[in-house]
């Protein structure tokens, strides 16, 4: 169960997120909605550069905002695209999401056609690189 948002209402908001993407050369726009603990909502939209390198996702944008902000106890992710199926991370989101999220927390995929597929954060990456690993030694 989610803390004091509904998830229809993340699917909403991940979806007008989705709407402020800047997509020039994918066209390929993805909106996020990130819950914390206590119950406010972050937004992101993937923002991409010419140089491929520099863009950012709407997971990355969500969570970052989140973490600028002082925040770092998150309850749920949902990420909307324009998928045949549900969209999932790209890679680098799902280690961002590794390092600043617990593994049991909820991540709702789903699309512009309403299919939806629940998961977690361990369920999008089970072997993920933890900080505490490179204190092995100490």
């Amino acid at each position: 169960m989610m803390t004091m948002v509904s998830e229809n209402e993340l699917i909403t908001q991940a979806r007008a997120a989705r709407e402020r993407a800047y997509v020039p050369y994918s066209h390929f726009a993805v909106g996020a909605a990130l819950l914390t603990a206590g119950g406010q909502v972050f937004t992101g939209c993937n923002i991409e550069n010419s140089s491929f390198g520099l863009t950012n996702c709407a997971e990355r944008t969500a969570m970052f905002k989140a973490i600028s902000e002082g925040q770092r106890q998150f309850a749920s992710l949902t990420v909307i695209g324009d998928t045949a199926g549900p969209v999932s991370p790209c890679g680098a989101c799902r280690q961002v999401l590794a390092e600043f999220a617990a593994p049991d927390m909820p991540v709702i995929l789903t699309n512009l056609h309403g299919d939806v597929q629940r998961t977690t954060v361990a369920g999008l990456l089970p072997y993920a690189f933890k900080g505490e690993q490179m204190h092995h030694g100490e």
